[in-house]
């Protein structure tokens, strides 16, 4: 049988006359009083109704409007950790603007290039965070988009829900940013991860650990829920994760969603009773199987992991109605079309690794990335979206992870994934997370490494060594042991095994 799932029925087409901005405030329009969202803290909070919210987002589109931007011309976004930035972000794109949000973290160096890149008409800017040098076009900054909300409200402009809507930035494989531009279709085919991912409801409550400025506190924590005329709870700037659990109990959050490390580090805080939890929601890198299994028994809930990428958003997952076989991602979400492909092009048979791959047609992939027709033709394959990312589909489905294309390591001529030797470091008790990488120790030989924070002291390598002999082959084994206090993470959480090659150096 062959490595190719399509389950469920395809999603309906969006309307001809569309605009995302406006598809996410009309699932609060029937409850306009309703909570949309509130930002918690230990210190107290702010709500907004839907209808503030809507009041907001049309006043910022008027206002830019009156700034004479036209549709089609893109706001380069330098927001930091703050309401303005989701309405920003939607105000443009009711406007018809093309929105490109950024990391805040990002050098005056790094910006600039990127910004040539998307030739913004207007930057929307924070205090303190690196504009480029020189500037391209006007400033607008945090203090004048907040009165920009009380402007004269504009309606959405409507159009071709295939047009151009936002544009987001990924190094991909390539380690250059890309511009990755989506449509305004893109927020309608999300309504597949609300039956394949969330099994979200209106009267949820879900809460997202991460800042504002995250793309995936963007789409899960605030847009999906408001579709629904679902609540959003947002932590305000300055909390610790440390501080969520309780916050999780006080608003009695029904869904919540992190990135694997901040569920690490709550479970490791503790957890109190949290009667009104339905299950956890997680994404942005892989799943450890220890924190899966503390998760459940600690919270008596499930944890559903995801499996998406910037071109694409998430399209595997585990949900409510169907959830992930253990050591595997999931499924395809009903609507979707996914494969494991070989080496030629074609479908492998089930069990066996290859790339994992979408249907060119699905509605949620990107236009393509912005000024590079090459490198967006490079990613179609006969009619298949490869994604860079090995996997192997079981007989029933599910999809297993095997690692990025790139991060795949050559032992002794074996291919072995990353994923698979992280897992099993990292159920060693004194492994509090873990990273393997292929190291160079010679001009013409590479060993397998493992950088590792441990939970208290290091560990002995000969301890570590017999540790992975008793649950990975031999050429699986980490030669070279590194204690290090922490993993290096790019801005979205995801764990950086680039860094770990171009610095691990030793020897077996």
């Amino acid at each position: 049988m062959l490595s190719v799932d399509a389950p469920g029925t395809a999603l309906a087409p969006p309307p001809r006359r569309f605009n995302l901005a406006a598809h996410v405030l009309a699932g609060g329009a029937a409850t306009p009083d309703k909570v949309a969202l509130s930002i918690i803290g230990p210190g107290g909070g702010d709500d907004w109704s839907f209808a503030r919210l809507a009041r907001a987002v049309g006043g910022i589109a008027g206002g830019l409007a009156a700034l004479g931007l036209a549709p089609g011309d893109r706001v380069l976004l330098r927001l930091g950790n703050s309401v303005e930035f989701p309405l920003a972000f939607l105000g443009c794109i009711a406007a018809g603007l093309v929105p490109v949000p950024t990391s805040s973290q990002l050098t005056t160096p790094e910006i600039g290039p990127m910004a040539a890149l998307i030739d913004p008409r207007l930057i929307v800017a924070g205090p303190a965070i690196a504009l480029p040098d020189p500037l391209p076009c006007p400033v607008l900054s945090e203090a004048e988009v907040h009165d920009l909300a009380a402007h004269t409200p504009a309606e959405a402009v409507m159009g071709d829900p295939d047009r151009p809507a936002y544009a987001v930035f990924t190094s991909g494989t390539s380690g250059q940013p890309r511009a990755v531009l989506h449509a305004h279709r893109a927020i309608w085919a999300r309504r597949m991860m609300s039956e394949g991912w969330y099994g979200l409801r209106p009267d949820d409550r879900v809460m997202h650990a991460g800042a504002f400025n995250w793309t995936y506190t963007l789409g899960t924590g605030l847009m999906d829920p408001w579709s629904r005329g679902a609540t959003a709870l947002i932590p305000a700037p300055g909390t610790r994760p440390a501080d969520l659990p309780a916050l999780m109990a006080e608003h009695e959050a029904t869904i919540f969603a992190a990135a694997p490390g901040v569920f690490r580090q709550m479970l490791r805080a503790g957890l109190p009773p949290l009667p009104a939890l339905r299950h956890g929601l997680s994404a942005g890198e892989k799943l450890a199987g220890t924190i899966r299994a503390g998760w459940e028994a600690d919270t008596g809930t499930a944890l559903h992991e995801a499996f998406g990428m910037s071109e694409c958003s998430t399209f595997i997952s585990g949900c409510p109605a169907q959830p992930a076989p253990e050591g595997t991602l999931g499924f395809a979400q009903p609507g979707r079309r996914v494969a494991v492909l070989g080496e030629d092009g074609a479908p492998v048979q089930r069990g066996a690794p290859g790339l994992l791959a979408i249907d060119a047609g699905d509605p949620g992939l990107m236009l393509g990335y912005l000024g590079a027709p090459e490198a967006t033709a490079e990613r179609y394959r006969g009619g298949w979206f490869v994604t860079g990312d090995n996997a192997a589909m079981a007989p029933g489905g599910a999809i297993r992870y095997l690692g990025r294309d790139d991060d795949m390591i050559n032992a002794g001529g074996y291919r072995v994934s990353p994923i698979e030797v992280e897992a099993a470091m990292a159920a060693h008790p004194g492994v509090h997370e873990a990273a393997c990488v292929e190291i160079a120790v010679s001009d013409s030989a590479s060993v397998i490494g493992c950088f590792y924070v441990p939970e208290s002291a290091a560990l002995a390598d000969d301890t570590l060594s017999a540790h992975a002999h008793a649950r990975l082959a031999h050429y699986k084994c980490p030669r070279i042991f590194t204690a290090v206090d922490t993993l290096p993470r790019g801005a979205n959480g995801k764990l950086q095994r680039a860094v770990l090659r171009d610095g691990g150096a030793g020897t077996p």
